[in-house]
């Protein structure tokens, strides 16, 4: 299993430069180091009193060199698991990257459930509480927002036009309105009704339609498209009748066209407005939390300092009776076996197999590789492999049992720590974990990724302290601090103390900026007809 803590080597003795100031090596097994800070060419580090390095080639901070002679074809390890193979003889001191590390098939070891291990859970007594929104399922929300949700790409520009409408001075008489959202799309039409991409939009609309932070909704399609609102609202259950979460249906060739479309939408909002400002926030608990776990332009830092900080914060939540939610199947690659240890039975633990194994399967139908996964700017922040990504990645799920696997934007009803089925494309996968049901999402980046969602605040957590300075705006937690020398358990109590005052109505930096509503983006699987 990876090991998370920084294992610093004390380096005795006078010559050199001591290894724990220039490096990071994050478990014994490792014959790869991580440079703390960027490294001249002739620098020489000492790891012992008997052993020095000396750096053959300029180190950036996050990226990785040997600490002995690595042969061909030798796997090469990070976290003490494999991320790869040197693809030519690498010597001691030399920079190991894209160019002598790459890809190559590795046998994972069939161990499902050894590592399922049953959380040490708060008494319900001492658990602890957010200010949010009860809902009549039951459920707890953590914004109180009305959503004006297109059925198709022809009724995207109408129904952001309604909502747009509802300005902060517009809604400043409703004190408990969190907002009114426009969820518009590119999908709903030239595809076969009952085909894959129609079943996962329609998941998503209604998952949108009912969710926690969704107090009501209305529903604005075209008239003749595949995705008619009447088999969407058949399909899903939502015509509640009688109840106050039961969409409102406006059809904009049925209202006269665009504008009188736009003036019946403004209208039933208004209707709407005092309906759910009569909920206030109130005490809930936090095991109604769902924290959707994401991360997106990673760096070499990711998966030492953000994510297992969040894996922390995570098992804190899950010991509270909470859930969190991992999703992007692309980015498990080559660490699902590790998953698949904490299954909490052989079924779970082949379902997780079964959607690598369809990842693997659709990636070869496209010609495409899943290495293709990490972008250039991953790569250029230190991350070589899908492999050492995904070992990274899984970091943010912390240690808890995986107690279930969904699929995609499927409601998730088992509490604890999940997996959801995704591509690895921050947009689709975190819209398919909030239509999932998660109410709040912690995002970790170490390149500087802005994202942010609606309805669900987006809590960002830079990798390090550059990058923190750089984006304060934009980041709501310094992870780098770890790197400073700050107890990770300290950042991790930090975030979840973060994530129950978000949860309980304090803004997010993607929030203030009005961030999140163009990342809402339902998997499309393709065959647009």
């Amino acid at each position: 299993m990876p090991t998370h803590n920084l294992t610093l080597i004390p380096p005795p003795g006078e010559s050199g430069i001591p290894f724990d100031r220039a490096a990071i090596r994050l478990h014994p097994d490792d014959n790869a180091a991580i440079a703390r800070t960027t490294l001249a060419p002739g620098q020489t580090l000492r790891l012992s009193d008997a052993q020095t390095i000396t750096i053959a080639q300029t180190i950036p901070s996050g990226h990785k060199f040997a600490l002995r002679a690595i042969p061909a074809g030798q796997a090469i390890r990070r976290y003490g698991q494999i991320i790869g193979a040197a693809s030519v003889d690498i010597a001691p001191g030399e920079h190991v990257h894209t160019h002598n590390l790459g890809v190559h098939e590795f046998e994972r070891p069939n161990e499902w459930g050894a590592d399922a291990r049953p959380p040490a859970y708060v008494p319900e007594t001492e658990r602890r509480l957010f200010m949010g929104y009860r809902r009549p399922d039951g459920r707890a929300g953590t914004r109180n927002m009305i959503a004006v949700i297109s059925t198709v790409n022809c009724s995207a520009h109408t129904v952001r036009q309604i909502a747009h409408h509802f300005t902060r001075e517009r809604l400043a008489g409703y004190p408990n309105v969190d907002g009114v959202i426009a969820l518009a799309h590119h999908a709903g039409c030239a595809t076969r009704a009952g085909g894959a991409d129609y079943v996962l939009l329609q998941r998503v609309l209604a998952g949108m339609a009912r969710h926690p932070n969704v107090a009501a909704c209305v529903l604005v399609g075209l008239g003749c498209e595949a995705n008619q609102m009447a088999d969407l609202i058949r399909n899903h259950a939502l015509d509640t009748r009688g109840e106050s979460r039961a969409p409102v249906l406006l059809t904009i060739q049925e209202e006269g066209g665009i504008r009188r479309t736009v003036q019946a939408g403004i209208a039933a909002v208004e209707t709407l407005l005092p309906v759910v400002n009569a909920t206030p926030r109130s005490p809930q608990p936090v095991s109604e939390l769902m924290v959707a776990l994401q991360c997106g332009g990673s760096d070499g830092w990711s998966g030492v300092t953000a994510n297992p900080a969040l894996g922390l914060a995570a098992d804190r939540l899950v010991q509270h009776g909470g859930s969190v939610v991992l999703a992007e199947t692309p980015e498990i690659y080559g660490a699902e076996h590790l998953l698949a240890r904490r299954a909490v039975s052989a079924e779970v633990a082949g379902k997780l197999m079964e959607k690598v194994r369809w990842w693997e399967a659709h990636a070869a139908r496209l010609n495409l590789e899943i290495d293709n996964n990490p972008s250039p700017g991953n790569k250029a922040g230190g991350l070589t492999t899908i492999y050492e990504k995904s070992l990274g990645a899984i970091a943010k799920a912390g240690s808890a049992p995986l107690v279930d696997v969904f699929d995609y934007a499927a409601p998730v009803t088992a509490r604890g720590f999940s997996f959801m089925d995704s591509p690895g494309y921050d947009p689709v996968a975190v819209t398919g974990q909030v239509a999932g049901g998660c109410n709040l999402v912690v995002f970790t980046t170490g390149r500087g990724s802005v994202f942010g969602f609606k309805p669900a605040p987006s809590i960002k957590v830079a990798s390090n302290s550059d990058l923190y300075r750089r984006m304060e705006e934009d980041m709501d937690v310094n992870a780098g601090r770890i790197l400073d020398g700050e107890p990770m358990q300290r950042v991790a109590d930090d975030l979840f103390e973060l994530m129950i005052a978000v949860a309980s109505g304090r803004q997010t930096k993607s929030e203030a900026q009005d961030v999140g509503e163009a990342e809402f983006n339902p998997w499309m699987l393709g065959g647009v007809l």
